[in-house]
């Protein structure tokens, strides 16, 4: 019997677990996976092929995705070469293969030839319905449906889903073996020739050579053939379109910005921030009483705020000002700057009041214009941010009041929500009536979810939750118990309560009596037999089910909810509860120990200390407290609310009821407090993060507000040269290098080196200077710099700092010359060259960045590239901190940013740098050409980082330079740079030096005047100049629009601007052109005088605080008076010892602080660099020194943190009990130290256990003493870096209570009869399973999320494949993460993976390796998929 026989019979049986795949060129059965048996599994692996890919695109992108061009054209040779071949096999296989024609014409030459049967005897393997099965996700070995087994070739297998099995990968000889069998299969690859054809016709060879005389071999036309597929070739390769999403990873592209969803913010017509922030409410659109209803619940909101700031008379204008804003923001796209610069005026209330008469001055106005500023530029951002909170709110209601519409097409009404969902003004309270509806309405919102033909899960009404168009629904039984008791009769009783819900809320949030509650005839009792049912047979469940139902009601109830909510804000108080972890861990030296104890804090006060508050749950997150808000008197007003749900009868069963009702009340009150409360501490937390945002926004505003360093006689805003200088942390002796780097006007260094030898000689002593200080001085003299800066990373740069000043001025060094006074009188001065320390926060960033490698491209020092950074901090703050990008948010500006998520912190970093660099507005044509402030593009009005680049690379297609502001839409250039609404935004913040382009450039466009704004710049210059209209059309017709503007500046006239009347303007356009402009004619006529003048603060020294933290590290809370702390002893007198703190500042004790045992010298208790505990007595910042005590008698009393405890709000009881009890443990301790004869053993406890372990390898451990007691041991072994576990040992049949025990068991399933046995049969075989998956090519170093990441990436890299990673988890210790994502539509999952002596356990499933687990975790995955399958569940 044939091998095709056993295929066919195989066929026949169909039978879906004898399916069989068989190999591609043996043709040999290959199992795959049945029912009820154990497959052998292969891991996946990375084939070589994706790597050769990843490896070139990774090269493209360092190479700027810009491909060489010979590189190009050889690759698609390449391409074209590998399709024509596949064709021509493609051909060659459909010749050998004969017609019907050509066997029927040799059989008339051959009568004895018996053609074989072209159709394949092979049926094809028939498999069950793809729905009736699971795809298979974890492919075992790619099982595919059977091929043609009648041609020679088979096809190749259709991969339609990769997985985590790939196909294997074969070593060279092997890969030879196979193409050689191919070689076989295929004999003849020229004509139809050969072997294959004699086998396939029966003849002879000589018959085929008379058969070939007459009608030749076939190839008498493959030159045509070959023709028409180079045509073809050439058509695809020219209608084929290659993406770069075709070529890159998603990751890259997104990182890069160039992914289509980029392009699209990239080429809209809409400022990009606005793009951005406005995503998920694209489809939001307001009505004009929703818009009203917008203006109204801002100012609302802004008010709360502004109210010592607005009075009462002047909220109406508020509000009209707030509604303007946002017709501005909405309507015509503006962003807040354009807002702020262009439309001051609708910011501002001016009205006319009464001028007080003047005696002197008869020609007085009646009237003077009083303005008050309404709305300030962080008040525009907060509308901007309202705005978002308020489509999202809008977003929500309307998908509620569409749900609502379709219950009322279902006859339908409920008073309740007609009145809550019109009347609730917060996400909270429109979150209320979306679960009364589910609640109220279950059954029929289900109905219409099924029958519904959307998808965006607008039936449910949860806004939030429609995210890549998956409809969030409540879960299939929730609401199975209620709708039960709805439809039961023991309904009736709950009506029977007398008083609804709703009638109960109305009358708790009205605080007066409504309904008057009616009682039923019968008791609860009586009244419960009568509403039995099959559901409930007796009285006492139907009676708690009733209750339940009336509490449910209470519970879901919207105006139930609201007057809890308000009760929660008005008596809601903060409490803290120390956790047991707590008790220890926080000490009177910790931080937190200033609210360890903290109790009713009112919400009030939690608001004026926000940081305290993020504090206090930064705590709780660390398992150290308990951050609780309490209802404050709740007792109390639980029993104001008995009256309104109690009636007033005086009868038996009406204290019956009444009881039953106060029972409801009592657990419908506690769910709802507990609810409420929760919802309240997260809006507490909300709102002090939005506290700390704006102080971080604010004071990176003030860093950002200074101009460059002023030299003596420049104008503010004049660049300095920059000579800097920086020791690092070296100490300054001579025997270390100091650095240093020339740093130009324009940014560039143009010179660097080092100076070793810079102290001065003594002539009187005859010591002469150092080796280095003629280098120095003639450095300065030849570079003649602005100004000195100094920086370093410890104390020793103050002493750097005053050598350099002692330098300047023994040798008289000079700053460059500047003139002052004018005509006759001017004179040429020079002043001393200055000395400054210099903030370096940006520095320390700049000199581990790219662009430090950029500017130094032969690799220098990080000291080097530090000193840079601090010149150009002097030439610019502005541009070093918006060059930093991303990594802005490592910066501390406050100490509770530390407390915010790192895109807060970015978010108000980028609006602050918005606010400024629009006010300094950016050369165009220096951001062209200059990289440095190229960086400075996306923060102007109207652009990001999209639109920016895009900006750039358009001006150099138009020829690298722009001429005038209207050049950027494309009006006499090639190509438009922006749209009409971006360059509105962004015209007046990009400025031209009109006297270095075109001679007819219009000097407006050097200035902050919006195009929009020219004609009125013109005609104020104009009448500045006196020109009639003669005059003005005269010049403008020679020299164009901007020709009087030109005169004007050129003649030096522009003080006559100062001499209009600017009041009659601005009446004259609101008048004719219902424009207000007031305040734009004023900045109007401020360009004209002095175009884009400095309005930027004076460059800021920093302070002593700052350049103290600068230089140690060290805060007012880590060092300050009264701290006990180490110090190295450096030199001992006979009456004073001198040392060093860590930080490096200088320590000396006097002779009296040294010791209070006067009768034993300093050097018989002291020894040098010796570290000794010490007391700091006086903390001097400026001169970096302290007086320090070492007298035990001091020392001992330690640090008091001063904490106010006010009374009421410290639990003293609480602490006081704390104390004594960690007293006692102390003691209990120190009684019983338990001593053990191991090497491994170490009297540590669980943190110093880890700290020991720390430096060594993982597997090592210790054998320490247990906190459970004398029969317990604990084994602490290092399971990788910061992880370790602690195993508790049991110690039994122990001789006393200092022996080991001979049983030890470990978990109750481990027993080990010694340590040494533990240790090797236990620790060490886990050790080796961590190494073992450790070492696994499917590991991941990284977290969790970085695995999830990375699992991500591959798969929208490889939308078809499915993958899988192992991570480990660091939270407990001992467990790994096993990641998996079987494609990308799929959901990210993660199972547990424990770390077992005998191997590893997943799922309670062990297995002995790593080969083991995966294979299991596979099969495990696949008979998961079979049961939801199965069970005709979703996938997920």
């Amino acid at each position: 019997m044939s091998t095709r026989d056993l295929i066919e019979g195989e066929a026949l049986l169909d039978d879906e677990e004898n399916d069989e795949e068989f190999d591609e060129e043996t043709g040999e059965p290959i199992r795959g996976p049945s029912k009820g048996q154990s497959n052998s599994y292969d891991d996946s692996s990375e084939e070589d092929d994706e790597e050769e890919e990843d490896e070139e695109a990774a090269r493209a992108v360092r190479e700027g995705f810009i491909v060489d061009e010979d590189e190009e054209i050889e690759e698609r040779a390449e391409r074209r070469r590998e399709r024509k071949k596949r064709r021509r096999e493609e051909r060659e296989r459909e010749e050998i293969v004969l017609d019907q024609e050509d066997l029927d014409l040799i059989g008339e030459q051959n009568p004895d030839f018996q053609p074989q049967s072209t159709e394949s005897k092979f049926k094809r393997l028939k498999r069950g319905h793809k729905s009736d099965r699971p795809a298979d996700v974890f492919n075992w070995d790619e099982e595919e449906e059977a091929a043609d087994y009648g041609r020679p070739s088979h096809r190749r297998r259709d991969e339609e889903m990769d997985d985590f099995i790939e196909e294997d990968e074969f070593s060279d000889e092997e890969r030879q073996r196979r193409e050689d069998d191919e070689e076989i299969a295929h004999p003849v690859r020229k004509g139809i020739s050969g072997l294959a054809i004699s086998e396939a016709t029966g003849l002879d060879e000589n018959a085929l050579e008379d058969m070939r005389a007459a009608f030749g071999d076939g190839t008498d036309y493959l030159f045509a053939l070959e023709m028409e597929e180079d045509e073809e070739e050439q058509q695809e390769e020219e209608t084929k379109h290659l993406d770069l999403k075709d070529v890159f990873e998603p990751t890259l592209l997104a990182e890069k910005m160039l992914t289509d969803e980029d392009n699209e913010i990239r080429f809209a017509d809409e400022p990009e921030r606005h793009q951005i922030a406005r995503k998920p409410y694209k489809g939001v659109v307001l009505s004009d009483d929703e818009f009203r209803e917008e203006a109204v619940w801002i100012s609302n909101l802004m008010l709360l705020r502004k109210q010592h700031v607005i009075e009462d008379n002047l909220q109406e204008p508020f509000q009209r000002a707030v509604a303007k804003v946002l017709e501005f923001m909405v309507t015509d796209d503006f962003e807040v700057p354009f807002i702020f610069q262009h439309r001051k005026d609708y910011l501002i209330h001016a009205a006319k009041v009464p001028a007080s008469p003047d005696p002197g001055n008869p020609d007085a106005p009646e009237f003077v214009v009083r303005a008050q500023k309404l709305l300030n530029m962080n008040d525009l951002w907060d509308i901007f941010e309202h705005d978002l909170k308020f489509r999202a709110y809008i977003d929500k209601r309307h998908t509620l009041q569409k749900t609502y519409d379709r219950l009322q097409d279902m006859k339908i009404k409920d008073e309740i929500v007609d009145e809550m969902l019109t009347a609730a003004t917060t996400m909270e309270e429109l979150q209320d009536v979306q679960e009364y509806l589910h609640f109220q309405y279950g059954p029929q919102i289900k109905d219409l979810s099924l029958n519904s033909d959307e998808t965006n899960g607008e039936v449910d009404g949860d806004a939030n939750g429609q995210a890549n168009g998956q409809t969030t629904r409540r879960k299939a039984g929730t609401n199975t118990f209620f709708e039960r008791i709805r439809k039961s009769n023991v309904y009736s009783l709950v009506r029977s309560f007398g008083i609804t819900a709703d009638a109960f809320a109305q009358a708790a949030s009205q605080n007066r009596r409504g309904q008057y509650t009616e009682d039923p005839e019968k008791p609860p009792e009586e009244l419960a037999d009568t509403a039995l049912d099959t559901d409930y047979s007796n009285s006492t469940s139907a009676m708690r089910a009733a209750k339940a139902m009336f509490v449910e009601e209470l519970v879901m109830n919207p105006r139930m909810r609201k007057v809890i909510r308000e009760q929660c804000y008005r008596n809601g108080v903060v409490d803290c509860y120390r956790t047991e972890k707590g008790l220890r861990r926080i000490d009177e030296q910790h931080p937190y120990y200033e609210f360890k104890y903290l109790r009713n804090q009112q919400l009030t006060d939690i608001a004026r200390r926000p940081e305290l508050f993020l504090s206090m749950l930064k705590a709780e997150e660390e398992g150290l407290i308990n951050v609780t808000v309490t209802f404050q008197n709740f007792d109390r007003y639980r029993q104001s609310l008995y009256s309104h749900i109690e009636s007033d009868s005086q009868s038996d069963v009406a204290d019956a009821w009444n009881r039953e009702r106060r029972e409801v009340l009592d657990t419908a009150l506690g769910r709802l407090v507990k609810l409420m409360t929760r919802s309240v501490k997260e809006n507490i937390r909300q709102n002090c993060e939005n506290h700390v945002t704006k102080e971080v926004r604010e004071v990176f505003s003030n860093k950002l507000d200074q101009a460059p360093y002023k030299p003596k006689g420049m104008v503010l805003g004049t660049v300095p040269r920059v000579l800097a200088f920086s020791n690092g942390d070296a100490p300054v002796n001579g025997d270390h290098f100091i650095h240093w780097v020339w740093v130009e006007e324009e940014g560039r260094p143009q010179e660097n080196g080092k100076f070793a030898k810079l102290q001065l000689g003594d002539v009187e002593r005859g010591v002469p200077d150092g080796e280095d200080v003629a280098a120095f001085v003639e450095l300065v003299r030849r570079r003649i710099p602005d100004v000195i800066a100094v920086s370093g990373r410890s104390p020793e740069t103050r002493k750097l700092y005053k050598l350099l000043c002692d330098l300047v001025d023994r040798k008289d060094l000079r700053a460059a010359p500047y003139t002052v006074g004018q005509g006759k009188e001017a004179k040429e001065i020079t002043d001393r060259l200055e000395v400054i320390m210099v903030n370096d926060e940006t520095a320390q960033l700049y000199a581990n960045s790219e662009r430090a490698t950029v500017d130094f491209p032969i690799k220098q020092s990080w000291l080097t590239c530090y000193c840079c950074g601090i010149a150009r901090y002097l030439q610019n703050p502005l541009k070093e901190y918006a060059a930093l990008g991303k990594d802005l948010v490592s910066i501390q500006f406050t100490p509770g940013q530390r407390y915010l998520a790192e895109d807060i912190v970015s978010k108000q970093l980028e609006s602050a740098l918005v606010d400024m660099v629009n006010l300094c507005g950016v050369d165009i044509n220096e951001a062209v050409s200059d990289t440095a402030t190229q960086t400075l593009l996306q923060y102007v009005c109207g652009l990001g980082p999209r639109k920016a680049s895009h900006l750039v690379k358009i001006v150099n297609m138009n020829g690298g330079i722009v001429n005038n502001r209207v050049e950027l839409l494309g009006v006499e250039a090639q190509y438009p740079a922006m749209g009409v609404k971006v360059w509105n935004n962004c015209a007046s913040f990009l400025y031209l030096d009109w006297e270095n382009v075109e001679t007819d450039a219009d000097p407006l466009d050097n200035t902050r005047v919006h195009p929009e704004d020219y004609d009125i710049a013109r005609k104020m210059a104009a009448d500045a100049l006196e020109l009639d209209e003669e005059d003005i059309k005269a010049e403008t017709d020679e020299s164009g629009p901007g020709a009087i503007v030109r005169k004007l500046l050129k003649d030096d006239l522009q003080d006559r601007v100062n001499d209009l009347i600017l009041e009659e303007y601005a009446e004259q356009l609101e008048k004719n052109l219902n424009q207000r402009k007031r305040a734009t004619l004023e900045t109007i006529r401020a360009e004209l005088q002095q175009p884009y003048e400095e309005l930027r603060k004076q460059f800021v020294f920093p302070t002593t605080d700052e350049i103290f933290t600068m230089l140690t590290g060290e805060t007012n809370e880590t060092l300050a008076d009264g701290m006990v702390v180490p110090m190295s002893i450096k030199r001992i007198a006979q009456d004073h010892i001198e040392g060093k703190l860590d930080c490096g500042v200088e320590v000396l004790v006097s002779e009296s602080d040294i010791t209070d045992r006067h009768d034993i010298p300093p050097r018989a208790l002291f020894q040098v660099h010796q570290s000794v505990q010490g007391k700091i007595l006086y903390l001097n910042k400026k001169t970096f020194q302290c007086n320090m005590t070492l007298r035990e008698d001091k020392v001992s009393k330690g640090y008091q943190r001063l904490i106010e405890k006010h009374r009421g709000e410290w639990d003293d009881r609480q602490e006081q009990e704390d104390r004594d009890l960690l007293q006692e443990k102390a003691k209990t301790e120190s009684r019983f130290v338990r001593v053990i004869k191991h090497p491994l053993f170490r009297a540590y406890n669980s943190k110093q256990a880890e700290e020991y372990l720390g430096g060594m390898n993982r597997g090592d451990c210790v054998i320490r003493p247990s906190s459970k007691g004398p029969d317990h041991l604990t084994v602490t072994w290092k399971v990788a870096d910061g992880v370790y576990q602690h195993i508790d040992v049991l110690e039994l049949d122990k001789e006393n209570e200092y022996s080991v025990g001979r049983i030890l068991k470990i978990g109750g399933k481990y027993t080990y009869s010694d340590l040494d046995e533990l240790i090797v049969s236990h620790v060490q075989t886990m050790a080796r399973k961590v190494d073992e998956i450790m070492s696994h090519e499917k590991y991941q170093s990284g977290t969790k999320a970085d695995t999830e990441k990375w699992l991500t990436t591959y798969t929208m890299a490889n939308p078809k494949r499915s993958v899988y990673a192992f991570c480990i988890n660091p939270k407990y210790p001992g467990y790994f993460f096993l990641c998996f994502k079987a494609g990308q539509n799929a959901t990210l999952q993660s199972w547990n993976v424990k770390v077992i002596p005998q191997g590893f356990e997943l799922q309670r499933n062990p297995y002995p390796d790593m080969r083991a687990l995966c294979n299991g975790f596979k099969l495990l995955f696949t008979n998961m998929q079979v049961g939801r399958v199965g069970q005709g569940l979703p996938r997920r």
